[in-house]
């Protein structure tokens, strides 16, 4: 009895410990492969303000480029007005620029000097490099730039053209699929409206590029030396008194004739004018008193 009871207790706990070390062991290698699929969390690396502005002097702030119309002016006086102007044209022709505007003024009796103005137009690279090339025709007597930021308003009428050009799109569209004539012709009117504002716009931002594109100079010149003019020959100063004389006798003439004309026309009142002045002479004679004796003439008698 005994031994029979014994037997059964010890396998039950044999069986027991069994399924324990097996539940133990399939935990184990559970929690081993779920360490083995999961990733190793990576360390944070350490930061710190040097790293910090690195990154930012990496990384510089991107600006746009300013669109500048440049103006220069430039004043020298010179040797000779000719020969400079002949010099400019060469400095012109190298820097790929142009001549829009030449001014020369003879010696008069206020200025005795040979002056001259000139109008370049020079691409804006070029400006700086212009500008030296010309101060070294003579001395200079004055020079400034100045410089008109004109960015904003590029910016707006890039904006408002592609706006316009979207709006012109969206109309072609609209007009092709209009069934109607008055349809038809209300979208061609509001495009053809929408096309003239492209154009007018698209001129004005190519005239601002243009502008930014190249610079503008005024040149002034003036002779160191004051010139005097030649004295005529005599035969010309005969013949320019003779060219004088008749001009004005002729003058005089068309004057005289234009006078009688004048006389002509108005002669009917002259004459009426004339009348009523002869008549008031001769009533005021007539009816003014007659002289009274004097007291002298009568004691006399």
């Amino acid at each position: 009895m005994y031994a029979s009871t014994k037997l059964p207790r010890t396998s039950a706990l044999f069986l027991s410990a069994l399924l324990g070390g097996v539940i133990f062991t399939s935990c184990a290698s559970s929690h081993q492969s779920a360490n083995k699929a999961l990733p190793p969390i990576a360390a944070p690396a350490p930061t710190n303000e040097s790293s910090i502005s690195q990154k930012a002097e990496a990384a510089p702030i991107v600006r746009s480029r300013p669109q500048l119309i440049k103006k220069a002016a430039i004043s020298l006086t010179v040797n000779s007005v000719d020969q400079t102007i002949d010099a400019v044209s060469q400095i012109i022709n190298k820097q790929q620029g142009d001549l829009i505007g030449l001014k020369q003024q003879q010696p008069k009796n206020d200025n005795p000097r040979y002056t001259a103005t000139i109008q370049l137009r020079i691409p804006e690279n070029l400006l700086e490099s212009t500008l030296e090339q010309l101060a070294k025709l003579g001395t200079v007597d004055s020079r400034n730039i100045t410089a008109e930021d004109v960015g904003d308003r590029l910016v707006d009428f890039q904006a408002r053209l592609t706006n316009l050009r979207k709006t012109e799109a969206n109309l072609q569209k609209i007009m092709d699929r209009a069934g109607s004539i008055t349809d038809v012709l209300s979208v061609a009117q509001e495009l053809s409206n929408v096309r003239q504002t492209i154009e007018q716009i698209d001129a004005q931002l190519k005239s601002l590029q243009n502008q930014v594109a190249y610079s503008t100079i005024t040149l002034n010149l003036e002779a160191a030396v004051s010139s005097t003019s030649p004295q005529p020959a005599f035969g010309l100063q005969v013949q320019e008194t003779w060219n004088n004389s008749t001009h004005s006798l002729s003058a005089f003439s068309v004057g005289l004739l234009k006078l009688g004309i004048w006389l002509i026309v108005y002669s009917p009142y002259l004459l009426i004018f004339a009348a009523l002045v002869y008549g008031f002479t001769r009533w005021r004679r007539t009816h003014s008193p007659r002289l009274t004796q004097t007291p002298q003439s009568t004691s006399s008698e």
